[in-house]
Order: structure tokens, then sequence, then C-alpha cells
């Protein structure tokens, strides 16, 4: 299963640690979206910048 990560909310002003997350998941603007499997890791450091982003299931393109 893949997740969809969406930047909601600007790192500026967030704890250094949290800002060092958003851009280990590979998020540099508010509303650029990622994709990423959904493994253990990935959801601890979204656990841990939950208040700047959106996580929602990618759907997938072979589902017909």
């Amino acid at each position: 299963m893949k997740l969809k990560v969406k930047l909601v909310r600007s790192k500026n002003g967030a704890h250094p640690k949290n800002r060092s997350t958003i851009a280990a998941l590979g998020l540099r603007r508010i509303g650029q979206e990622v994709i990423h499997e959904d493994t253990p890791s990935i959801r601890g450091m979204l656990h841990k910048v939950k208040h700047l982003v959106d996580v929602r299931p990618a759907e997938s393109k072979d589902a017909s």
C-alpha cells in the first residue's frame, strides 16, 4: 500500500527536528505531494509531523 503525503502547513516556525523530517519526506513547499510506501519508519515520521501534513491512501492505477 502506498500513502500520498501533502504538505499543508508551513514549516517556517516549526521545530528544527520537524523541518528535518519534512525534508526527509521529500517535501519542499506547501501543496506539494509525494508518494511513499506504507512502512513503519514512514509512519513514525508522519506521526511526528502530523500537524503539518495531510496523509491519504494513494489510488493505485492498476485497480480496474
